[in-house]
């Protein structure tokens, strides 16, 4: 069970780091430094990225449960 926590954990935290890679720059930050700030949206959020802001959002949730979980089962592991 652990290994299949330790497993998912391993997973959720990949996935995370390129779903929150994947989003656009929103200024005032490291994506200054590297020309991101150059570019001027027109319009608000698309669907794209309020989708991708979802799947993000639930993605760190599933991440959490996992380290709850996992936490959970080494302090009550016998």
């Amino acid at each position: 069970m652990v290994i299949g926590f330790s497993i998912a954990l391993i997973v959720f935290s990949l996935l995370l780091m390129l779903l929150v890679l994947m989003h656009k720059g929103k200024g005032g930050g490291l994506s200054d430094m590297f020309g991101g700030g150059m570019q001027s949206s027109v319009g608000g959020s698309s669907v794209a990225e309020r989708n991708l802001d979802r799947i993000t959002v639930i993605v760190g949730l599933l991440w959490f449960a996992c380290v709850v979980a996992l936490g959970l089962v080494l302090k009550f592991q016998k």
